[in-house]
């Protein structure tokens, strides 16, 4: 009892103690408001009043928008210069190909050194990625090429083999683990607010000069360095134990040991890997729906737009019973969503399809993730983060690329229709191959 008043204490000392200058970033005050938990149950501490989660989540907001601008930026600029969805394609592959050579390596490295410092160290060279594109179309050093996209892609994709797993990792240290289901939907609200202003704002920047779109881009990654250095986490315990490789295959054990877990993230793998289609948003806005920069920002935003709000959602109203059978609800209309947007050629309509594409996407990505972070140890949670990051990373870049080679081969439209149909069917198979997560009820974790 007195070690759990003493740690209550050291949260609200930390809120007090944190900076104030950031709180212009915590956003939507009243939206936060109305997302609390019901007064009715209160939490140990609320998440509210909680000042280092909410710098958690400024710094993890100007990570993920500083990422979706250069995205929206770099994709425009790359089907410009080839007017190729295979090479769209290709920027998501070198941007998922480091999670897989290193992912043995980045949750090792997360565990085993300050996380902050590793964090804030892969968002120093995600500015010099976009400092270097600010160069290159301000016509000093490099020429904006293929080649140098290409490059500064697999750049980026190393950093978020890093960041991805690590930023995860701090997540359980900031919180107690009473408020860490509302965290990890507060959490992904940050990321789907970020999807949202950022790649509209990177396309509306960028309709004025790409300059001034990787400007903004190279600060907001500067800005990150800041709050991310400043989190009070505990001291770092150096582990003097040598690295073996039964370390470093520990994560995977650990996985497969959880069958509740390992049908959560293959889940997603499949289905997103199927059903993505954010790859061929800029094919969209320009040959089908006949938009510009403007719209394609609009489109990449939309699945977040609907994203966020059912994060808002699930933050007061968690998911608490049913568990499974609300994941593959949620997944299965995700794939039809696909269906929809794929097939549509009104852009309202395909704005709509997107958003309910991500509020459906959402649920998984919540209940998938509070199940990890519930069930792992703290001293395994970079390992079993960078498999669970190798995982989102294969159905989002690597989707990518599947979307550009399908859609190389067999046309946009039916590539799109045919990946959400392929979603449809992973539901199906995964409720007959994993039926102890299809029937869960709670989230809380299990022992063993």
């Amino acid at each position: 009892m007195l070690r759990i008043a003493w740690q209550n204490a050291a949260y609200c000392q930390a809120y007090w103690c944190a900076g104030g200058w950031r709180r212009s970033l915590y956003g939507f005050p009243l939206l936060l408001a109305f997302a609390m938990p019901n007064p009715a149950s209160p939490p140990v501490l609320s998440l509210r009043h909680h000042r280092p989660f909410w710098q958690f989540w400024s710094a993890r907001l100007l990570l993920t928008g500083g990422f979706q601008i250069m995205g929206v930026a770099v994709g425009w600029q790359m089907y410009t210069l080839s007017g190729s969805a295979l090479d769209l394609g290709l920027v998501g592959l070198l941007q998922f190909l480091p999670r897989i050579l290193l992912v043995l390596v980045t949750g090792t490295v997360a565990d085993r050194y300050p996380r902050q410092r590793i964090v804030a160290i892969s968002m120093l060279l995600q500015a010099l990625a976009a400092a270097t594109m600010l160069l290159a179309n301000s016509g000093v050093g490099l020429a904006v090429s293929r080649e140098l996209i290409f490059g500064l892609s697999l750049l980026i994709g190393t950093c978020r083999a890093f960041d991805m797993p690590t930023m995860q990792s701090i997540l359980p240290n900031i919180v107690p683990p009473a408020l860490l289901p509302q965290a990890v939907a507060a959490s992904a609200s940050a990321n789907e607010m970020a999807t949202i202003v950022a790649p509209a704002l990177g396309g509306l920047l960028f309709a004025f000069g790409a300059p001034l779109t990787y400007g903004l881009n190279t600060l907001m990654f500067v800005a990150g360095v800041v709050l991310v250095l400043g989190l009070p986490l505990p001291p770092h315990v150096a582990d003097s134990r040598k690295v073996s490789m039964d370390s470093l295959l520990a994560g995977i054990r650990f996985i497969r040991s959880r069958p509740d877990i390992l049908g959560a993230i293959s889940l997603d793998l499949f289905a997103v890997l199927l059903g993505g289609a954010v790859a061929l948003l800029p094919v969209f806005a320009a040959d089908i729906l006949h938009t510009g920069p403007w719209g394609l920002g609009l489109l990449r935003a939309a699945p977040a737009v609907g994203a966020l709000a059912m994060s808002v959602w699930l933050m007061r109203h968690p998911v608490q019973r049913k568990v499974g059978r609300t994941l593959f609800a949620s997944v299965a209309v995700f794939g039809l969503a696909t269906i929809g947007f794929g097939l549509s050629t009104h852009f309202l309509l395909s704005l709509a399809a997107l958003m309910v594409l991500g509020a459906s996407d959402i649920i998984s990505v919540v209940i998938r993730g509070t199940l990890v972070q519930l069930e792992t140890p703290d001293d395994m949670r970079g390992r079993v983060n960078a498999v669970n990051s190798l995982f989102i990373g294969a159905s989002n870049q690597l989707g990518e690329f599947e979307s550009g080679v399908t859609a190389h081969l067999f046309g946009t439209v039916p590539a799109v229709v045919l990946g959400g149909a392929g979603t449809l069917l992973v539901v199906v198979l995964w409720m007959r191959w994993f039926p102890s997560l299809a029937q869960r009820d709670t989230l809380e974790a299990r022992p063993g």
